[in-house]
Formats: structure tokens, sequence, C-alpha cells
């Protein structure tokens, strides 16, 4: 190994070079990605984040370079000086950009030595995630997961340039903020000076964003860094991006026509294809009643169909108490669904059961002899009414739900979609985008028996539905949007309140009192006093959005060092027990948990 010296710096990165180049003196860097030693030739592939060259030494080459590179091991780093020259005849690698050059080598430096990694350092990789988590710093020298990182770049700079462009201005809000009382779990911070007192880290720059519409700067963008302690999915992480920006004086047309814009940036620039705005929009309910969830996937059909009123009378008790206590019995067709295999259809009946469903029922169109689990309490006219109310026809599979709406939603909106992937039924190259709207402004905790805020506490309601707050909170309707795509949310925003009176009913309404409201948010409450314009917004999930446009379906895939299924981190081996010096400066004490 030498040292790197000055003029040891790139001229070229390494998969720049083409026929253009041969004759021209380089100088290449980067990791040895396969050693090749034919006697009296050895190759070296050189890898740099654009890509591979090849590194060619021969009997023209100097002994001790020839002897150096023979010593060349996987992952070694490297320092390469030569001249381009055409590969030799048949020895072109169509397959590389690269392939028709390579460098004769002259002069040569081993930078870094290095040992056989845990796993190979090629595309594609089978190896499991923990060990690529482990070492992640190897695993993003994969070409495709540099490929990843440098989309989520682009697409990055492609919207901080169009919100710039659109008269945002990019500002940055506090990462130490005051806990939040509503929503997730807050990661909490000690405070040294302040003993006893605890910082938060944001789970949004909300209240911040509106508090720069109060200070006038009308449009407002950050690619902000959220937090939140919670339960992790394939599509979330403790720690989380977001395109984030508020706007004043609008309402939500002119903020669904920015955040269109920009989506219509993203696939002009980085997708090349051509997107068709306005995108189509849907209410909550409709959203609701045709798809079973708030962010419905629309590249296929088997909508939900209500047949409570078909069965409310019948000879099935399931379905006639389900519908005489206030429940709903609803359904979907599977189009040629009644080729499935008895125990396909059992392992559907446990995949609804993890949703609250206490069973499916089903009925088999086939030709000449159906089978049902449910036919044999009905009369024939009662089965042909439900089967033409879904219209099943000859060669489908009905599956129904009997159940609260919600069970029936959750279980029906998850079993259409778990259906759609294992008989092949999306369209993987299609891009459904929607806009959802007058989303719920409360939704109700059985268990602690009271009503939150659906989004939060600063959204605006319906001016119709202001009359139901008290009497039937949980039929107003809010001024909330969500953009989805593909059947995930990309992301969500409202018209936010901007008076006195209306925040004060809001906060009324969720059991927050006076004194409350006063300790929690009265520095907004006071800012309400110096005039406050109308204002709304919107925050997309980065990290979602370039993890759907790659194609890819886990967001670790496009974060540089993300966290794993308990919030910890494989590779720096966090969180870890603090020193008790530290701890003891904070004022903490900690308590051992009981077995």
């Amino acid at each position: 190994m030498v040292a790197f010296e000055r003029n040891d710096k790139r001229t070229h990165y390494c998969a720049e070079l083409r026929k253009e180049n041969i004759g021209e003196r380089v100088c290449v860097l980067g990791w040895c990605q396969r050693q090749r030693d034919l006697g009296s030739l050895i190759f070296i592939d050189l890898r740099d984040r654009t890509g591979i060259v090849q590194l060619a030494f021969d009997d023209n080459t100097d002994r001790a370079i020839f002897d150096d590179a023979f010593g060349v091991r996987s992952e070694y780093v490297l320092c390469a000086k030569g001249v381009v020259r055409a590969r030799g005849e048949g020895a072109v690698n169509t397959n590389l950009p690269t392939g028709e050059v390579e460098v004769a080598v002259d002069e040569f430096k081993i930078l870094s030595t290095a040992q056989t990694p845990p796993f190979p350092i090629v595309e594609n990789s089978t190896t499991n995630s923990e060990t690529r988590l482990t070492y992640r710093y190897l695993d993003l020298r994969r070409p495709d997961m540099q490929r990843n990182i440098f989309a989520r770049s682009e697409i990055t700079n492609i919207a901080r340039n169009y919100f710039r462009d659109n008269g945002f201005i990019d500002i940055e809000t506090p990462v130490l903020i005051a806990p939040t009382p509503e929503g997730a779990r807050d990661y909490l911070v000690p405070s040294r000076v302040h003993n006893g007192c605890f910082y938060a880290l944001p789970q949004s720059p909300q209240l911040y964003k509106q508090m720069l519409m109060y200070s006038g700067f009308d449009r407002y963008i950050q690619i902000a860094r959220c937090f939140r302690d919670e339960d992790l999915r394939a599509d979330r992480q403790p720690e989380f991006t977001q395109i984030d920006l508020e706007m004043s004086f609008a309402d939500e047309e002119d903020i669904i026509a920015v955040n269109e814009g920009f989506i219509k940036a993203v696939f002009d620039q980085f997708m090349k294809q051509d997107v068709q705005i306005p995108f189509p929009r849907m209410t909550y309910a409709e959203a609701m009643d045709r798809f079973g969830s708030d962010k419905p996937d629309t590249r296929f059909g088997m909508e939900l169909c209500d047949i409570s009123d078909v069965v409310a009378n019948c000879g099935f008790g399931v379905f006639a108490g389900c519908v005489a206590e206030g429940g709903t019995v609803r359904g979907i067709t599977v189009p040629g669904g009644a080729a499935m295999a008895r125990k396909e259809i059992d392992s559907l009946v446990e995949f609804v059961k993890t949703y609250g469903a206490k069973g499916l029922a089903w009925y088999k169109n086939t030709a000449g002899a159906p089978t049902s689990s449910f036919a044999k309490f009905l009369t024939e006219d009662e089965t042909k009414a439900i089967l033409d109310k879904m219209n099943v026809a000859e060669g489908d599979l009905a599956l129904i739900v009997a159940s609260k709406p919600k069970v029936v939603f959750d279980s029906l909106g998850a079993l259409r979609c778990e259906i759609a992937k294992r008989r092949d039924m999306i369209d993987k190259s299609k891009f459904n985008f929607l806009w959802v709207t007058e989303f719920p402004l409360f939704e109700y905790d059985e268990e602690d028996g009271r009503y939150y805020s659906k989004h939060h506490p600063f959204t605006m309601p319906m001016e119709e539905d202001m009359d139901k707050i008290v009497t039937d909170p949980g039929a107003v309707r809010s001024r909330a949007y969500d953009i989805v795509l593909n059947g995930t949310e990309l992301g969500g925003g409202s018209i936010r309140i901007h008076t006195t009176e209306r925040q004060k009913q809001m906060f009324a309404a969720l059991g927050i009192s006076e004194a409350e409201a006063e300790a929690k948010f009265g520095f907004l409450l006071e800012a309400f006093k110096y005039g406050v314009p109308p204002h709304g917004g919107l925050a997309f999930g980065l990290d979602r959005l370039v993890t759907l446009l790659l194609g890819l379906e886990d967001i670790r895939e496009v974060i540089a060092f993300p966290k794993v299924q308990n919030a910890s981190e494989l590779l720096s081996k966090c969180p870890t027990p603090a020193d008790p010096k530290a701890l003891s400066e904070l004022g903490i004490a900690v308590v051992a948990e009981k077995e």
C-alpha cells in the first residue's frame, strides 16, 4: 500500500471511458470488482459509483506493477494510470458501456487492501437483509443500491428546483420541539439545562410551518426529517423524510394543482414519462364503499358490493343477524376464482381473521355443481339475489364478510389486494394516481372511549358540517386530502384552521380543556390574535415516493442507513445504554424492566 498523492487525482470516472477516449492518458480510481490472472495477462475490473472499466497488464507492463496487480483481490482500493486502448479482437464486452476499451496500465497503486467481503458486491444480492444491513457500507457499494440512492438524490433535487421555480422558500424548522399530545408517540430528548424537562423530535414540522404562514412567507418548502416512535412496517421507519410544504391564501384546488405539477415534473424528468393531470378524485366515503380502503389500488377491479339489503331478511342468521345489529354484509367477486382449490380458500379465511373478521363466506359458481359455505342456509331465490347483486358469473368466486363496518372494510379492502397479488391481476407498469378527499375530521377510539382527530387538531372542518361537531362528531367531514399511488398513500394534507373560535371548538370536541389548550398550544392561540391568513399544505413521503417509482417493495432499499423491525440499526448497534454519568447529569434513572 502507498500514499494517495496530489497527482493521483482522477481524470475520468470508470464508466465514462469510450472509443472516443482511445489514445488519452487517464487516471481512474475505485475498487477491484474482479481480478483475472491469465498467466502473461492480468485483467482487473475496476469499479466506482458509475460502473466498471477493465485494466490491462501484459508483457509491456513494468514487472513491479505486474506483480502488484497479481496480488490484488476483491475490494482492494486502487489507483491506475495509463492509456486508453481498444480491446483485442473478440474481447469486446457488449454488456458494459466501457466494453470496447481498456486501460493499459503503466502506473499503479494499491491504496488499501481488503478482507474477503461477507457477501459478493454484485447486483440483485440474495444475501439476507440482516447481513446486508450489518455491513451496510458494503451493501451500498452494490450497483443497484447505488442507483437507488442516486435516484433519491435526483428526485430530491427535482423537488427543490420545482418548488423554488414556483415561488416556494426553503426554510428549516427546529428538530428539538415541544412534545405533541396527539398522534403517534414522540421520541423524547431530555434537557440537561432544564432538569426534568424534555424536547420531542418532530413527527412533522406542522405547527412551525403554520407559524411561517403567520409570518408572511406565503409559500414554504422543506425536505424535512421526521420521527415517530411507532411499530414498523415495510413502508415505515422511525425516522423518515418528507417533502413538506405550506401555502397561504390557498384552497384545496390551489394546493392540489401545485402538487400535481410536481408529480408531473418528477415523471417528465426522472421517469421520462408523461402523466396526465388532473388526477382523478374520490371522496373518502366513496373510497371506503367501493374499495374498503382510504388508499385504494385502482389498477384492478374486485370492488366491494354491499348486499346488506339483499340478506337483511334471509334465512342465514350470520347475515341477517349482522344487519339487524347495525353491521354490514359485503363481498367481492373474484373473476375465474371458482378454480381456486379449497385449501387456498381456507387460507383466505385465515387471512381475513387477522383483520378482525370472524369468518369468510364463499360461493364457487362452477358449471353444473356450484359449492358454497352458506347456500344451504338460503333459498334458491335468496342465493340468486346475492349472486345477481354481486355479478357473479359462471366460473367466478364470491367472498363475503359480515361484521361491523370497520372490520368489513379492513378485511375486504386487504383481501382484494391479497388476491390480486396472488393471481397476478395487477398491471405493474401502471401508475394510478388518485386524490382522496373529505376525510372524517374525527375517528372514535373504542378502547379509550373518545374521539381523536383523524389527521391533526389543526384541520379545518367542512363548513356545512360545523353544526355536527357537538351532536354527531363522527359525521363531520374535514377539508383534508391524500394523494394515493397504486394503493399507497404518497402524501396528505389539509386546509388549516386559522381563527381562534374554530380552533377552540376543535380542542373542545377533542376533550382538550381551555387550561390544557393554553398549556400546550398557548403560543398558537396567541398568534391567532395578530392576523392569520387562510392556509393549507401537504407533505409527501420522500422514501415512499422513491420506492414506488423504482418498483421496490421495501423503503429500506432507498434509505442509506435504515432501521430494522425493532427500530434498531444493525450497523452501529444503536440504541445502546447511556453512560451512567450522562444520565446523572440529566437527572434520569433507568428502572429495570420487570419480567
